[in-house]
């Protein structure tokens, strides 16, 4: 009932980490790697994966994996066992896990917790299985100069932190800031075991541009608050990020532009119209609809994808609906829950008693309700469901370059590209180009289905093919100084 790309980085925050609290034990049977998939709708599963070791004193401890996400390594609080019921606290994660030992000692049965969400988890020991290949991804040596910086965002008050990649030579170059799609993400934009602002960012700078990705305010490295924060607070990081770019040696003024990605594809066109510093931009997958008529088809396609009966697919759609006119009537998001429960529960009362039966509690319980309309409520589900993006695009006078993937079930072409292409002839905007490019989900990855529950089985991370259509459209807007040698 949520946007799938912003929920996938919602399960796991990465806070800061605290020092393990461990309780020593003497059984051994924890000890191991415990994998799972944990359930979080529209046929998504991410994996969790927890590391248990025992030090010489007795004591339990380790670390959880969300491969998914791109984090490995947090930190377990604790670890306790009582007869066959275990229990795995996550204080940088703000999570606990409590399960049931098999009597094979090979399986936990049980429940995640995090925040007001509880889903059904069961964990299989074993060997953790090796990451999927990633053979896009870049090491070193680079044939440019990598260096990791700060830019502040003066308005906000906030320092964020990123990666600067710019080609070898003397320049200047044209530039880019990366910025990526919804939910907390850091500057590779890492989701399902991908991270595809590193491929990107390495792609451009070997074809001459300068790259500035930069993790999300109150991610990683960065300063402020993530969870307050809306579209438009992200466009002004995003401009903050233009104008540190511009400023920089060997980079080039006045052709400095932004690729966004998703919800960056929102962004963008934004910051173009609040800035002249904004020379050109990239929508990859950038919505050309009202947040609501997105959220819809996304459930619609998604949730058939995944098998979901029709009778449930067009509730969810109702629910959507009927959730976001509340938000649009009812500005106090106090005075709106209460609204939106009644709404929801009402709708999951009257469906028929088989289909409701075989509902799991975690779906429709009370916990799956307040979760959901804890999220519509928050600032930047208000936002993104009555923001027009139609109006933006209009005004949008340099040059931009907009592409979809045939099969993207998140920001359908179907849906958006005839609004977008009619938003810039009505703006009269000569200098846009919309494509939809054949058989690419919302990654930009080779796809069967489209759908996310594929996203990280795929090996290819983005698309040559349309790896070279933004930078080939970058450098013949403007054109980089001659490299030795492109790589």
């Amino acid at each position: 009932m949520v946007r799938p790309d912003r929920i996938l980085l919602s399960f796991i925050l990465l806070l800061a980490f605290s020092g393990p609290v461990l309780v020593a034990q003497e059984d051994e049977g924890l000890v191991g790697s415990w994998r799972g998939g944990l359930q979080v709708g529209g046929g998504v599963s991410l994996t969790i994966v927890f590391n248990i070791s025992q030090d010489a004193g007795g004591a339990f401890t380790g670390t959880m994996d969300s491969p998914d996400q791109g984090a490995v390594g947090i930190p377990l609080t604790s670890v306790s066992i009582e007869g066959n019921s275990v229990t795995v606290s996550i204080e940088a994660a703000q999570g606990t896990y409590t399960g049931t030992l098999s009597d094979e000692g090979d399986q936990l049965s049980g429940i995640w917790n995090q925040g007001p969400a509880s889903l059904a988890l069961t964990l299989v020991k074993g060997d953790p299985s090796p990451p999927p290949e990633r053979p896009q991804e870049p090491g070193p040596p680079y044939p440019y100069s990598t260096e990791e910086v700060t830019f502040r965002n003066t308005d906000a008050g906030i320092d964020l932190a990123g990666t600067l990649t710019i080609p070898d030579g003397l320049g200047p170059f044209p530039g880019v800031v990366l910025v990526s799609g919804s939910g907390p993400q850091d500057r590779n934009e890492s989701l399902m075991g991908h991270k595809p602002f590193l491929v990107l960012a390495d792609h451009l700078s070997r074809r001459g541009i300068a790259v500035l990705r930069f993790d999300d305010r109150g991610v990683g490295s960065s300063g402020g608050e993530f969870g307050t924060a809306t579209s438009e607070d992200f466009t002004e990081d995003a401009l903050a990020g233009v104008l540190y770019l511009e400023v920089q040696d060997r980079v080039a003024e006045n052709q400095v532009g932004i690729v966004g990605h998703s919800e960056g594809g929102l962004i963008a066109p934004l910051a173009a119209i609040r800035s002249e510093r904004v020379a050109y931009i990239v929508m990859l997958a950038g919505p050309g609809v009202p947040g609501i008529d997105i959220l819809v088809a996304q459930g619609q396609l998604i949730n058939r994808a995944a098998g979901m009966p029709e009778l449930l697919v067009e509730s969810n759609s109702r629910i959507q609906l009927a959730l976001a006119d509340i938000v649009r009537r009812e500005p106090d998001p106090e005075k709106a829950g209460p609204l939106m429960r009644v709404v929801m529960r009402d709708e999951l009362e009257n469906l028929p008693p088989d289909i409701k039966e075989a509902l799991p509690e975690s779906q429709v319980g009370d916990v799956a309700i307040n979760t959901t309309v804890n999220q519509i409520n928050s600032p930047w589900f208000r936002f993104f469901l009555n923001h027009d993006p139609r109006p933006v695009l209009e005004q949008v006078s340099v040059p931009v370059l907009a592409i979809f993937g045939e099969k993207d079930l998140q920001v359908p072409p179907e849906l958006n590209v005839s609004e977008i292409e009619a938003a810039f002839e009505r703006g009269n905007n000569e200098a846009a180009t919309v494509r939809v490019l054949a058989g690419l989900n919302h990654l930009f990855q080779q796809a069967e289905s489209g759908a996310p529950s594929e996203y990280q089985q795929i090996e290819e991370t983005f698309n040559q093919s349309a790896l070279e259509l933004i930078s080939s459209w970058i450098l013949e807007h403007f054109p980089a100084p001659k490299l030795d040698t492109l790589n």
